[in-house]
């Protein structure tokens, strides 16, 4: 009985003290929650309190001129309209972030920029409709040019049709490659020339003088076997003789047209290149080297042939690291756009803002064959261009590749102390703006003179001078001055 009533002690006792500890539990509370609200007051090296609600901007502390906080900006630290809204630019800024392996680390397409298979279906796949993303996220391309009615026609008619860059082969030559002296061997040499219907002229003199195709000795060496294949668009009703059914019988006389179903326009020369690198990737693969230039120039293929075969000595061997990024021409560097509407380079700062990168001008570039496959595989990641020489160094760009600049490849012609000297032509690999007969004449006259000019050797730096950029660009002299900023060095770019 006395425990029974001990037990029960117990649970009164406990019944008891209970509310008086969570009394005390609730003052010293109370007491914590009085101190701290007492250091937090406002006042002289004292922090400001907590606001109950957040304020419509964030405020970080600093030093501003009240000495207190520091304001946000009212807008935003980055360019809502990278490179000033240019209609290029923003397509390009698009496909540039969708392959940048920083932004997009799951996808791994960078094995397509050197692999040979030319028939991946992946590669495919994923250029296309990428290429065609851009333009469906910007919408109506002409609406996003302020300018765009008052541009010239050429201009206009570019911007509304550079998203469509398949078009269908009117005219092929046959088996042109064909086999090498080897089994499994390309030509040594393609020339591919680009030219429009009306110009015949300018193809037969090319035909009897410096593009003869067969086997072509060098000027001191063996030489080796050349190809020859002209690069036309169509023409619509530029005169009244029906110029397509000339160009079937020449077709069918000398078998080196080419001919795909888009309008030929100064603009649409880049169209030229870019199909061109895709049928040489399916139909003339082993190609050892490309010469691509216009149906004005006069070509020394002989002394070409030499330097090529000196350099794919020096390389190593064909399919080289050297080989895979070789071009040689007339190198332009640090040139802009013309803003000159009364020209026909016009390109406006609407369309596209920036420096150019380097390329080869002038008339003619030659590349290896490798590089030919690997700028078709590159031209899928960049929209196309109006002038065709900057879209290849747009290409070049993105593949690292640096071309390389010869002296002997003329754009302007000879300095005029030059002119008149008896070897003058033997110094030159090419040299731009010739006419047909012209052409006949001095090709007669580096025959007759070849003995005699044997030892002269191709020219130096020293001997070519002329690094103004005139006629299609701005004029900048060494110096550099005004220049734009410069597109290329982003990382979205570098990192292609």
């Amino acid at each position: 009985m006395a425990c029974y009533h001990w037990r029960w002690r117990r649970v009164l006792l406990c019944l008891c003290c209970t509310p008086g500890v969570l009394v005390g539990s609730l003052c010293v509370y109370v007491t914590l929650a009085v101190c701290y609200g007492t250091t937090t007051t406002t006042g002289p090296g004292v922090a400001a309190p907590i606001p109950q609600t957040p304020p419509e901007r964030f405020i970080a502390l600093g030093l501003t001129s009240n000495g207190t906080v520091a304001p946000h900006p009212t807008s935003s630290f980055w360019d809502p309209k990278p490179h000033g809204g240019a209609l290029w630019n923003l397509l390009q800024l698009h496909i540039d972030r969708h392959y940048n392996p920083i932004l997009m680390p799951s996808r791994e397409y960078n094995y397509h920029l050197d692999t040979n298979n030319n028939n991946n279906k992946n590669y495919l796949r994923f250029s296309f409709p990428t290429l065609s993303a851009g333009f469906s996220e910007i919408g109506n391309l002409t609406s996003q040019m302020a300018d765009f009615p008052e541009l010239p026609l050429q201009m206009q008619m570019f911007v509304r049709s550079m998203h469509f860059r398949d078009y269908p082969v009117l005219i092929e030559p046959a088996k042109l490659c064909g086999r090498g002296p080897r089994k499994g061997q390309g030509p040594f040499l393609v020339l591919a020339i680009k030219t429009k219907a009306l110009n015949f002229e300018n193809r037969q003199a090319i035909r009897q003088t410096w593009g003869r195709a067969g086997w072509v000795a060098g000027a001191t060496g063996n030489g080796g076997v050349v190809r020859r294949v002209f690069l036309l668009g169509k023409n619509h009703a530029e005169s009244r003789v029906d110029v397509n059914e000339l160009l079937q019988l020449e077709s069918r006389r000398y078998r080196d047209i080419l001919q795909w179903d888009f309008h030929d326009s100064f603009f649409n020369l880049t169209l030229k290149d870019v199909l061109l690198w895709d049928w040489l990737s399916t139909r003339c693969s082993m190609a050892r080297f490309v010469f691509k230039g216009d149906d004005d120039v006069l070509l020394r293929t002989p002394a070409l042939l030499d330097y090529l075969r000196e350099q794919t000595i020096l390389s190593g061997a064909p399919g080289s690291e050297f080989m895979k990024g070789f071009m040689v021409g007339d190198v332009i560097g640090a040139a802009s756009p013309n803003r000159v509407n009364t020209t026909k380079y016009f390109i406006p700062a609407s369309f596209y803002n920036g420096l150019y990168p380097p390329y080869g001008g002038g008339g003619g570039v030659v590349y290896s064959g490798e590089l030919a496959l690997r700028l078709n595989r590159i031209s899928r990641r960049v929209h196309l261009y109006p002038i065709d020489d900057v879209y290849v160094g747009m290409c070049l760009h993105r593949l690292g590749v640096h071309p390389i600049h010869h002296p002997a490849f003329l754009t302007f012609d000879f300095p005029k102390k030059d002119r008149e000297e008896r070897c003058a032509y033997h110094t030159i690999l090419l040299v731009h703006k010739r006419s047909p007969a012209q052409v006949m004449k001095l090709w007669s006259e580096i025959m007759r003179n070849q003995t005699e000019c044997n030892s002269t050797i191709l020219r130096t730096e020293k001997e070519n001078k002329n690094t103004f950029l005139i006629d299609s660009f701005s004029v900048k002299d060494n110096k550099g001055q005004e220049l734009l900023t410069d597109p290329w060095g982003s990382s979205e770019n570098s990192a292609l």
